[in-house]
């Protein structure tokens, strides 16, 4: 696929959701997609790699985030894999500043590439391990909004994203339509972390059956000093 007709296809699916991109963010998203494939072959990054899939699957519904998110927000997204919904935020909003938190340096690797070749700006990628990082006073508590999008079950989540975000933050979490018994199970874990459930949204990605919901969870309380636990700890041993 030609880069016109990309763009058309984008284009169009973005104003569905209410998102109007420029020809520079088009060219961005293009050459993202041509680095993902690219790199894709080296080492896996994603089973989806059609590019109507990936601008669907990837690019906007990484996208159909951005109306949660303050101005000037500064963000995490926490085991972001291949990218998302980090970079395609950053590219349609620049006034963001976002912080990419992978546990696999490979893929680290890929987003530095990703951010160098798209003159990326107030953006950074770092390696590690939610449950350490999150541990660092560098990190703890400094964020506004935290995103992460299918990692994995919700009482594990909150551990890994609640304690990155201020008092008054929003915690994100991107689902598909099956998320209910998860976040009743999850319940206790939000309350014990000094946050309460906000919204939960659900909505299909245009021009599909696809359900997705968002989750959002305020943050009104300082983490307990004790989470996150040691490495490992939240997904054996959820808090139920």
């Amino acid at each position: 696929m030609g880069f016109e007709e990309f763009c058309e296809i984008l284009e169009k699916k973005a104003k569905k959701i209410g998102i109007v991109l420029n020809v520079k963010q088009i060219k961005n998203f293009f050459d993202y997609y041509l680095l993902l494939i690219e790199w894709n072959e080296k080492m896996n990054l994603t089973a989806i790699t059609e590019v109507n899939d990936v601008i669907l699957k990837h690019f906007i519904d990484s996208l159909t985030i951005c109306k949660y998110i303050p101005q000037n927000a500064k963000i995490i997204d926490v085991g972001t894999g291949a990218g998302f919904p980090g970079i395609p935020i950053k590219i349609y909003r620049e006034d963001t500043q976002i912080t990419l938190l992978d546990s696999l340096n490979k893929r680290v690797l890929f987003l530095q590439e990703v951010i160098n070749k798209l003159d990326l700006k107030n953006i950074e990628a770092i390696h590690g391990r939610a449950e350490e990082v999150a541990r660092n006073n560098k990190y703890r508590e400094k964020f506004d909004v935290v995103t992460s999008r299918a990692v994995a079950n919700m009482s594990t989540l909150t551990e890994y994203m609640i304690p990155f975000i201020k008092i008054d933050g929003l915690c994100i979490m991107m689902k598909g339509s099956d998320y209910k018994e998860e976040l009743e199970k999850s319940q206790r874990a939000i309350n014990l972390l000094g946050a309460e459930l906000k919204n939960v949204e659900e909505f299909i990605l245009p021009d599909s059956d696809i359900n997705r919901s968002v989750i959002l969870i305020d943050k009104v309380k300082s983490t307990p000093k004790q989470y996150p636990r040691k490495a490992g700890m939240p997904s054996k041993n959820p808090i139920s």
